[in-house]
């Protein structure tokens, strides 16, 4: 009996700490833009590395939104790189592509 209490220590001192990693390794996640504040955050987070603070390189705000929240979710191989890559695996919702699209455009200055 004593050698069935020894096998079982050791279980126990060996599954508890990956049981603790695997419950604290979760992937982060792309918090939702629900509001301007939350879209501004994703864009300086996400996209302004790309798209530079102003949303001025690899950028058409003259596209149709739905095109431009599809790129987005779905990314698009460009003709030379950089690629745009896709968010939806990352947590990006279709409402949250649309709030960075108008974000984007409104980061855009109205040319006259």
């Amino acid at each position: 009996m004593t050698t069935n209490r020894i096998k079982l220590f050791a279980i126990i001192i060996l599954a508890v700490p990956l049981l603790l990693v695997a419950a604290f390794s979760a992937a982060p996640t792309i918090t939702a833009a629900s509001s301007p504040d939350d879209a501004a955050a994703t864009y300086k987070a996400k996209c302004a590395m790309c798209h530079t603070a102003t949303a001025s390189k690899f950028f058409d705000a003259s596209r149709p939104d739905a095109e431009l929240a599809e790129i987005i979710l779905n990314g698009k191989k460009a003709e030379k790189p950089p690629n745009m890559p896709e968010f939806k695996s990352k947590g990006i919702t279709d409402a949250d592509a649309q709030a960075l699209v108008t974000y984007m455009k409104s980061l855009k200055a109205p040319t006259n």
